[in-house]
């Protein structure tokens, strides 16, 4: 028998392989979460803040300051916990 054809040998090679490809897919699942994070964190930080009414989430503005009429909602249902 060869050396390269040696079973103990191609075991070892086998588990060699499979032990890399294991590390590599981690590694990858590592650098990909360290980016979403960094997305999460870095988002707008550079940006200059225009003003405290709204934010963007896409292409449509998400207002934070509540309405009138919302604003009568939330009274009443504020009586009504009391």
């Amino acid at each position: 028998m060869s050396k390269k054809n040696d079973l103990a040998r191609r075991k070892r090679q086998h588990e060699f392989e499979l032990k890399r490809e294991k590390e590599q897919k981690e590694k990858q699942k590592k650098k990909l979460q360290a980016k979403k994070n960094k997305m999460k964190v870095d988002g707008k930080d550079k940006k200059n803040k225009k003003g405290g009414s709204g934010f963007q989430v896409g292409k449509r503005k998400v207002k934070t300051k509540l309405s009138a009429l919302a604003k009568a909602k939330a009274d009443q249902a504020m009586e009504l916990d009391k």
